[in-house]
This record gives structure tokens, sequence and C-alpha cells, in this order.
């Protein structure tokens, strides 16, 4: 269990279940967790944690996402998530952001597991 607690004030302590259906609503219109999926509209995540932002083989990234350096974590996650375009200025993201820190924890508690 992460240190987060259920407070939901950090990316610890996620409900992956309720991260899934997140995932789904959200995020899968443009992305697939699973490691050696296809890119979509974005890059496929699996593998995306200790990996830095904008590596991801067979997908053309931009470059503000390239340049940004990131190396995806729990922490960066959570801030990222927060509001991408804001985090990474010039992405190709158009998603705006999950603005709830208890939905941002369940989503990465989701990715933690999905995308390994």
């Amino acid at each position: 269990m992460g240190k987060g607690g259920k407070g939901g004030g950090g990316p610890g302590g996620g409900d992956a279940k309720k991260g899934a259906k997140i995932f789904k609503t959200k995020c899968s219109q443009c992305h697939v967790a699973e490691k050696g999926g296809s890119h979509k509209q974005g890059p496929n995540l699996g593998g995306l944690f200790g990996r830095t932002s904008g590596t991801q083989e067979g997908y053309a990234y931009s470059k503000a996402n390239k340049e940004k350096g990131v190396l995806w974590g729990e922490d960066t996650l959570f801030d990222y998530l927060l509001a991408p375009k804001k985090y990474i200025p010039g992405t190709k993201m158009v998603f705006a952001g999950l603005k709830k820190p208890k939905d941002r924890a369940d989503l990465i508690a989701y990715l933690k597991e999905a995308t390994a």
C-alpha cells in the first residue's frame, strides 16, 4: 500500500479499480496502457514509470514533450495530470486534466499495475 493513505492529497494510496474506470472514460480514447500495445492519438503507456517523457519508440512526440525530459513517476504524474498543458506547455495532449487529487491518485494506482 502507498504511504499516501486515503486522504487523496498526494499520489499514494489510490484505488486501482476506480482508476481503471477513470482510464476507460478519460484516457482510453487516446492511450493503450498495456506494454506492446499500439499507439493511438497518444503514445502507448506500457513501461511508463521510470521512462523519460518523449522517448516511447514509434510515437511522434511534440518538441515540448521531448525537451521537457520528465522522469515519469507517481509524483510527476500527479502534478502532470492536474493540468498537462501547464506542466508541459506545447504538448499535443488535449486532455484538460483531473482536478480532484483522489481521481489522480486512483488513476496512478491503476497505471502502476496496467503499464508494468
